[in-house]
């Protein structure tokens, strides 16, 4: 019987606004390249999962400015290339360049789904848990987004030292909800990071693939609602 619910963050509960492929599509329209918004989605998505799997392989912030340049330009390279475009490294640079500055206001939003969700797990009685990588504004987001009423505890590597998928994040996370891991469910959007994380210690991951970029996944649950969760408590 399950007794803890734990959530990731982004692409689980939030997503930015405003969202990522119409920063995009305004920074190809300054470099004059018209994308439909359709495909810009699907390739915003595609990068998204490239980025998770190479912050997994090494994180990011221990990288060299070299090799973080790298990776971005290869992100925005992935989006146009998801719209069968191709374009000059100047012209990647100068794409990333504004997307970075179009991003500078961006704020987290919750996805529609999520307060119906929660509402569902907590008249379960449900321990519900927020398991992010997330490090600065933490507390100050979850209040101003009215999400701290329906969560009993975070965890951040600010607080434990390490990120997901260490195997210490979430079992600093079982600590928390004072639960076995066969009593656990852990919830997110990235199968390296939060299914094999989570299932390295024994807690049942659930995939919640909003964007269908795991078709292939069949050993665990894949949902594309936050209220699908319900189904396999």
């Amino acid at each position: 019987m399950f007794k803890a619910v734990f959530l990731d963050w982004f692409n689980t509960l939030a997503r930015y606004e405003p969202p990522q492929h119409e920063v995009h599509q305004q920074a190809f329209r300054q470099v004059g390249i018209d994308i439909s918004p359709q495909d810009i989605l699907r390739g915003v998505a595609v990068a998204n999962k490239y980025l998770y799997e190479e912050n997994f392989r090494l994180s990011l912030g221990k990288r060299d400015p070299r090799q973080r340049f790298e990776v971005y330009m290869r992100y925005e390279d992935i989006i146009l290339s998801e719209a069968g475009v191709k374009v000059s490294g100047e012209t990647l640079t100068r794409i990333m360049k504004k997307a970075e500055e179009l991003f500078k206001g961006a704020r987290f939003v919750l996805f529609d789904d999520v307060f119906l969700a929660l509402k569902t797990l907590k008249k379960q009685n449900l321990i519900l848990g927020l398991l992010t990588n997330l490090t600065k504004g933490v507390d100050s987001t979850l209040q101003k987004l009215g999400l701290e009423s329906y969560l009993d505890f975070v965890v951040n590597p600010q607080e434990v030292g390490v990120d997901k998928p260490d195997p210490r994040f979430f079992l600093a996370a079982l600590e928390c909800a004072g639960v076995s891991a066969s009593e656990a469910v852990h919830v997110g959007d990235q199968y390296e990071v939060d299914v094999v994380g989570a299932r390295g210690v024994g807690i049942s991951p659930i995939l919640i693939d909003r964007y269908s970029l795991y078709p292939e996944v069949s050993d665990c649950p894949r949902i594309s609602s936050l209220t699908e969760v319900v189904r396999y408590l």
